[in-house]
């Protein structure tokens, strides 16, 4: 069975946002938010490296890593652990790869080097109201909470 199975895919595609730690020579942590990230396979996630010279070096150092990503209006998501390491361009498997990643950014970004990480652990996260009040807590009442704490309506649905 897939570690990145189809409810781990759908979450991400649902999250904007995912946080990758890292941790450096002396241990000490670093979170760093990427904005230019996907599934590639069944065990893999690729995060572009647009802006990321800290996490590059950690990863250099130490390949340990934790991805996280929380869809915020239903407030559930996964944490990813695993071991990564750095594509350069120059490197031939590079393009396959960065595929995912250079047909969500187009020319707005360039995408330095490719941070492939090889999952070993999927855990879900879930927002604490699910499981201290699973009786009054669904879905819809999380989004509409979320949706109120962010000032923010439902896009008008369109007609066929």
């Amino acid at each position: 069975m897939s570690l990145l199975n189809d409810s781990v895919r759908e979450a991400a595609r649902r999250s904007v946002l995912c946080w990758l730690a890292t941790v450096d020579a002396d241990g000490l942590p670093n979170v760093s938010p990427k904005e230019v990230w996907a599934i590639a396979d069944d065990a893999h996630v690729v995060v572009a490296n647009i802006a990321s010279p800290m996490s590059v070096r950690n990863i250099a150092q130490r390949p340990q890593v934790c991805l996280s990503f929380v869809d915020v209006f239903v407030q559930k998501g996964f944490k990813l652990v695993g071991t990564a390491h750095e594509l350069q361009v120059e490197n031939p498997a590079f393009a396959a790869w960065a595929a995912p990643l250079l047909a969500m950014v187009g020319q707005r970004f360039v995408i330095h080097s490719v941070l492939v990480i090889r999952v070993s652990s999927v855990a879900s996260i879930v927002a604490p109201s699910y499981r201290f009040y699973p009786d009054e807590t669904t879905e819809a009442s999380q989004v509409a909470s979320a949706m109120k704490a962010y000032k923010v309506h439902p896009a008008p649905q369109e007609k066929p």
